[in-house]
């Protein structure tokens, strides 16, 4: 006889029903009509926290990067439509999520090459690691990319990428809401019927014209739900967090953190992706705190560690690793000399605009967790 029970709580107001042969045979009933009793799973269902089936984990990139060049002889780009390794979370496998419902993973391509414009409703993000030559068309809009650009193929858009021929391999995260797109069975994917499009607009026009810090081109409109911002270049970004830097304290479960918004509204870069930088002064350590939402770091400089759930994880330049909604977490720099520097992908718009974003500081010993692995 299957068990109905075994999430019932003796705990008043909790549901806590014991199987009898007569309820089981009643459940069995319900089944056979497409129904089930509500105080079989409730508990399950509304638990008194979040419950994330992602694990922390962390991407070491010097474990991964031979292998992402491996494909670069095994797959073209026409063949596999874009030459990914992705990130697998295994609490997120079916999905293949690397946390949460966002999905991540390490693109590559050679000098001269150009993937198939196409387009889909889920917003992603690119963010450079290495090479240079690199560009990307979004809606006729051309950027050139360098190391630590973070860049946006807004949902709906034509979009591709590639590297100049003069140009060396080019390797970079990619970062994506499908996971999310196809739990709300909203996913569509198009390809360009040119497969290419056409440069239509100045080069890194964008930047010039939206990028101005505390500037707004006159006459400039811009309607749509996501940053005419398609790119937000490293150079702009370090030197924003070096100025606040000198003159704030930062935040004691960040550092410095700087989020990058919609220069029109102040909002996030996408409706259902958020993006930010942080910057880890030499020798800081922050205290812990969780919070509603899933997070997806890559350090971009620096080397340190986190505790995540009283786990530890070292990371350097490169590295990629996330924490998963709820879970505690805490970074520190291991330089007593430089700074640190993650950028961070995360679903914290989502989870304001809907009004359940929550987060909480942990209280006991000074704010720090103990490591228990």
């Amino acid at each position: 006889m299957s068990r109905h029970d075994q999430y019932r709580e003796e705990v008043a107001g909790r549901a806590n029903v014991e199987d009898t042969p007569e309820l089981v045979q009643y459940y069995d009933d319900l089944k056979s009509k497409g129904a089930g009793a509500l105080w079989t799973v409730a508990n399950k269902i509304e638990p008194w926290e979040p419950v994330s089936s992602s694990i922390p984990m962390l991407w070491r990139y010097k474990d991964l990067r031979a292998d992402v060049l491996r494909s670069l002889d095994l797959v073209t780009p026409e063949k596999a439509g874009r030459r990914v390794i992705y990130l697998d979370n295994p609490g997120r496998s079916d999905v293949a999520a690397a946390v949460g419902w966002i999905y991540a993973g390490l693109q590559v391509m050679r000098p001269g090459e150009r993937a198939s414009a196409h387009r889909h409703s889920a917003s992603a993000i690119r963010f450079i690691m290495e090479g240079s030559g690199a560009y990307t068309i979004v809606d006729g809009h051309k950027m050139t990319l360098g190391a630590n650009d973070f860049v946006l193929t807004p949902n709906g858009t034509w979009h591709e990428h590639a590297v100049e021929e003069t140009g060396t391999e080019c390797l970079w995260q990619d970062g994506l809401d499908i996971p999310l797109m196809n739990a709300l069975e909203a996913n569509f994917y198009e390809v360009h019927p040119d497969l290419q499009q056409a440069i239509t607009h100045p080069v890194n026009d964008m930047t010039r014209t939206w990028g101005n810090p505390g500037l707004t081109p006159g006459g400039g409109t811009w309607t749509k739900g996501y940053s005419p911002l398609f790119k937000y270049e490293w150079d702009r970004t370090y030197e924003a967090l070096s100025n606040y830097a000198a003159v704030s304290d930062g935040s004691p479960f960040d550092g410095i953190h700087m989020e990058y918004i919609n220069p029109v509204t102040n909002g996030p870069v996408m409706q259902t992706l958020g993006a930010s930088m942080q910057m880890l002064r030499p020798g800081e350590k922050t205290k812990a705190h969780r919070h509603t939402g899933s997070y997806l770091y890559q350090v971009c400089k620096g080397s340190g560690h986190s505790i995540i759930n009283g786990q530890r994880f070292d990371w350097s330049e490169r590295d990629i690793f996330c924490v998963p909604s709820w879970a505690w977490h805490e970074h520190a720099n291991a330089s007593a000399s430089e700074d640190a520097c993650l950028f961070c992908l995360n679903d914290l718009p989502v989870m304001r605009s809907l009004g359940i974003y929550r987060e909480e500081a942990l209280a006991e010993n000074d704010g720090h967790q103990p490591v228990t692995a």
